[in-house]
């Protein structure tokens, strides 16, 4: 798949806190016009303690079966710190190689990450949207920002997280007497589209299909390189 040129990699985290603020302005915050989704990805990386290569993976799946219909991954060495708000600059430059490689192009993508939900509204799943021209959601299980109200106890409720006096995603229970996960739009997409997306691709388990596909893929793929 092809890549929206955005910028380069090489930047320091005010650069990079500079640089989300100009690219916020380019999000598109609505799906776009009659979106149909046959096919949702799930997008995850993984690395070890102390090391500095991290495996990316993209998952894509019949959005009917919630089968596999592709998979892809790429290992490639971390060059941007970890820094609470800028997890994009780390993971994306992963995530492309494997976005590269993948033939089958998804009609969604979902991030383990904020979208809007985040302190200047330019999550991982806004950044990635963008740089893959895909619309996207981000589906987190920790809050990065903000907070909720009270939550009901079965699948399928919801509570709106707001910050700074501003919705920016919704908590969302997936199954009965789980914790939430926290779902917030990246690029061409808007709040009930994502809710809506996410919880149709999730089943048994507290987190989307898709991220626990990617989860596991980049899971296996890490344990190979290493040899175990």
């Amino acid at each position: 798949m092809e890549l929206v040129p955005l910028h380069g990699w090489n930047l320091s985290p005010k650069q990079a806190v500079a640089l989300q603020r100009e690219l916020r302005e380019r999000l598109i915050l609505r799906p776009p016009p009659g979106l149909k989704v046959e096919r949702v990805a799930g997008a995850d990386i993984s690395m070890s303690r102390g090391e500095d290569t991290a495996y990316g993976g993209l998952v894509v799946l019949d959005a009917g079966t919630l089968e596999p219909v592709a998979k892809v991954s790429a290992a490639v060495k971390l060059l941007f710190p970890y820094v609470p708000g800028l997890l994009s600059f780390r993971e994306l430059p992963v995530l492309s190689e494997a976005w590269a490689r993948l033939n089958v192009r998804p009609d969604v993508l979902i991030f383990d990450g904020q979208g809007t939900a985040h302190p200047r509204r330019f999550g991982l799943a806004c950044h990635g949207g963008l740089l893959f021209g895909v619309p996207s959601i981000g589906c987190a299980k920790s809050l990065l920002v903000g907070g909720h109200g009270p939550l009901g106890a079965e699948r399928g409720s919801v509570a709106e997280i707001t910050h700074a006096g501003e919705v920016v995603g919704m908590a969302v229970r997936t199954r009965d007497n789980v914790l939430p996960v926290y779902v917030s739009p990246g690029h061409m997409m808007d709040l009930p589209t994502a809710v809506e997306l996410v919880l149709r691709v999730t089943s048994r388990y507290r987190e989307p299909e898709t991220t626990r596909h990617a989860h596991r893929l980049v899971n296996e793929v890490r344990r190979s390189a290493r040899g175990q």
